[in-house]
């Protein structure tokens, strides 16, 4: 039983609830009464870490998002699902705060005018001084990602080298001799994008322990992207039989290309990479692929930072974790003699 299950059945909003069980703001006694009827009811009692958040915090948390110009992947919009979710089950209120170029004014607002109790962050880089700006102020934060070499904050995280050396192994054992690896924007690679830099370092690590031809190429997150793509690689690189990516965004044009070239996956070409479940099971045919467990990290998130609020003196907590490859139906024995 969450807040949200008691709004409905009192007829009120998550924040007409929140508000009567905090004492943050007044609420009329005929409303509270009947939430509190809906409460009795119910047998609701708030969650323990929820009610560690004592009274005078904003009960109010930070989620901060790419810039809103640009469009979330839908790996993207699981994380932000699942973070509202998780916090909505602590009777938490979130706030989406963009950053990036010129919404970074939202980002500075979010940390020096009280408005939340925490952060959490997404799409980190290496070297991220957004990271810098939270510690100096002391605000708790948590990273969805995580920087370069920074052991002071608690993160959740995918094991983006480890999982790629791994899809290009498997794509080496079916026979490829050739393979592309399709990673994120020029402007995400340059600006030292914490995924796609871990993605090289996996891929030129597997290329070099196989002794294959590797190509690395950026690609911007979106359909289109994907497909011009891969159509200059088939143009570029006549031999090539397989690619990995960490861009789901792209997957659809990846397809697009391939069909039109006349390519049949799996069979005259094969195709893997990390990618979030529902992407994985929509690309035609399935695609072998890492499913990252958006939901769930988003969850565990939450629950870092509700941590890092109640007892900020607890050392920071470090999760990476390694999905299992999902063997589908994109992957199979290379075929030599291609003509593109």
């Amino acid at each position: 039983m969450n807040i949200g299950e008691i709004a409905r059945r009192a007829g009120v909003s998550r924040s007409t609830v929140s508000y009567a069980l905090s004492g943050k703001r007044p609420v009329a006694s005929s409303t509270r009464g009947r939430i509190q009827d809906v409460i009795n009811e119910l047998g609701y009692r708030p969650n323990a870490a929820a009610r560690a958040l004592k009274e005078g915090r904003t009960r109010t948390i930070g989620l901060v998002i790419p810039p809103a110009g640009n469009r979330l992947t839908h790996m993207q919009l699981d994380f932000v699902a699942s973070v509202v979710d998780a916090a909505v089950r602590v009777d938490l209120d979130v706030l989406l705060s963009p950053s990036g170029g010129d919404h970074d004014r939202s980002f500075e607002r979010l940390v020096s005018e009280s408005r939340v109790d925490g952060v959490i962050l997404m799409e980190i880089r290496l070297e991220d001084p957004r990271v810098g700006r939270l510690q100096d102020a002391g605000l708790p934060f948590v990273g969805i990602g995580h920087t370069g070499g920074d052991q002071q904050m608690s993160w959740i995280d995918i094991d983006y080298a480890g999982l790629v050396q791994h899809c290009v192994r498997h794509l080496a054992d079916l026979g490829h001799r050739q393979v592309a690896l399709i990673t994120r924007s020029p402007e995400l690679v340059s600006a030292g994008y914490g995924p796609a830099r871990r993605a090289r370092d996996g891929f030129e690590a597997a290329v070099a322990e196989r002794g294959l031809d590797g190509i690395e190429v950026p690609c911007g997150d979106d359909a289109r992207s994907g497909q011009a793509c891969v159509e200059a690689l088939l143009r570029s690189h006549p031999d090539l039989t397989s690619v990995t990516t960490i861009n789901e965004a792209a997957l659809p044009g990846i397809q697009r290309a391939l069909a039109d070239a006349g390519l049949q996956v799996p069979y005259d070409f094969s195709i893997t990479g990390v990618a979030a479940k529902t992407w994985a099971e929509d690309f035609r045919p399935p695609l072998t692929a890492a499913d990252v467990p958006a939901l769930e990290m988003g969850e565990k998130a939450v629950s870092l930072l509700v941590e890092r609020i109640t007892a900020p003196d607890t050392p920071p907590r470090h999760i990476l974790l390694t999905p299992q490859v999902s063997l589908r139906s994109s992957t199979a024995v290379a075929r030599t003699g291609r003509q593109v």
